[in-house]
């Protein structure tokens, strides 16, 4: 079940880039990059920018 819901977030994660324009690929990196840098507890002010939605996404992020 634990793969299940590891598969389903990411699958999430995914087509929720892709429903904002964004590559997919692109965005994960960011995420993957930016993530372990917000500590075990981060607050919701730090994670807001991170959203598929937030216009400060570096433009690697998005679909050209």
């Amino acid at each position: 079940a634990k793969g299940a819901d590891a598969s389903a977030l990411c699958f999430s994660v995914i087509e929720t880039a892709k429903h904002n324009g964004l590559d997919p690929f692109g965005y994960l990196l960011f995420l993957l990059q930016e993530l372990p840098k917000l500590g075990e507890n981060p607050t919701e002010e730090q994670l807001v920018p991170l959203l598929p939605w937030a216009e400060s996404l570096p433009e690697y992020c998005k679909l050209k």
